[in-house]
């Protein structure tokens, strides 16, 4: 990849509103497009703010109507404030982009700077972003004295933690030895360009995730760098390790475009042949038939063009293509890449 070049927004007392950040990630990610600036990345603490995603359901925002900042990157629902390192990095990728692979060079970075300063973290399956593992199952203890095995959290599709005590909340999962959250990560990408980025705890007041679902995951609940060590850590000084560590994943990076499934290359599959859905090799289900057996699964569909339409308005659903011609109708959605990942 590219030289990529660091700019700090704000940290402390000059840390930056959401809003006015989202702005600028914007205007930086229209001068990386049109090759007017290198890759570049916004690092900046946010005063206290919720933000969320677009597979944001009402249940996961605050009980108390507390004000939520809706975006257009992927993932769910999260918190941002001090004490929290965020980076939005703004990186022109090989389109198609492969976004997965994109999160797991973030994820990389962070857990080679955390592990620097001592603490050991990993992926989970299924759940993007930097965790910290908790104890095995049957070591855990009982949660408001009941078995892990009778955990309503797990059992019960309505039980909300918010309702029932401190010692369900996320920001206590330390002392529930359950795996927890140390750094998140939603992005979009757009024209081949990516936005929004990854959110890392140093040393916030994580009772703030407490009146969310942090990222809709009802059954881990979050942490910090300084939780973890037990001992007090700066944002200033994680700067400039996560730096070193980010560029050097990125800058060694030889990213490439997502791999695309073609006709040819599925003739014999059985798609469109009566023989059930299956699955792309993008993970998308893909249902057989005129309609909906395409490439890149229903979200890539008709039932896409016409969510778009009610979105954004008619110049963006099926009409288009009439209006402005093939290129801009739904065989150029199928040619699009991913616009959002994350959790």
């Amino acid at each position: 990849m590219s030289e990529l070049r660091y700019i700090h927004l704000g940290f402390g007392a000059d840390r930056v509103e959401y809003r006015e950040a989202w702005q600028e990630q914007r205007r930086v990610h229209a001068a990386r497009f049109a090759d007017e600036i290198p890759d570049t990345c916004l690092l900046l603490e946010h005063p206290p703010v919720y933000t969320a995603g677009r597979r944001t359901v009402d249940s996961e925002r605050p009980l108390d109507g507390t004000p939520v900042v809706d975006v257009d990157r992927g993932g769910k629902i999260t918190w941002h404030g001090p004490g929290q390192l965020v980076g939005y990095p703004i990186l022109k990728l090989p389109r198609p982009v492969d976004v997965v692979a994109h999160v797991r060079r973030l994820e990389e970075a962070m857990i080679r700077t955390v592990a620097d300063f001592g603490l050991e973290t990993t992926r989970v399956e299924g759940r993007s972003g930097v965790w910290v593992l908790g104890d095995p199952v049957a070591e855990r203890p009982a949660v408001g004295g009941l078995e892990l095995d009778l955990d309503p959290r797990v059992t019960d599709e309505e039980f909300d933690p918010r309702l029932n005590g401190p010692e369900y909340a996320p920001s206590n999962a330390g002392q529930r030895r359950e795996d927890r959250k140390l750094a998140q990560i939603g992005i979009r990408v757009a024209k081949g360009v990516t936005m929004h980025g990854f959110a890392m705890n140093v040393n916030p007041d994580n009772t703030w995730f407490d009146r969310i679902v942090p990222c809709g995951i009802r059954d881990a609940g979050v942490t910090s760098l300084s939780y973890e060590l037990g001992r007090e850590v700066t944002v200033e000084e994680v700067v400039p390790v996560l730096e070193r560590h980010l560029r050097d994943v990125l800058e060694q990076a030889d990213p490439t475009p997502r791999e695309i499934e073609r006709e040819s290359a599925r003739e014999g599959a059985g798609e469109g042949t009566g023989e059930g859905p299956r699955e792309s090799t993008q993970g998308y289900r893909t249902e057989p038939g005129p309609e909906n057996g395409r490439k890149y699964g229903p979200e890539r569909g008709p039932e896409r063009e016409r969510e778009r339409e009610r979105e954004h308005g008619p110049e963006h659903g099926p009409e288009r293509e009439r209006e402005h011609g093939p290129e801009h109708g739904p065989e150029r959605e199928l040619r699009r890449e991913p616009e959002r990942a994350g959790s």
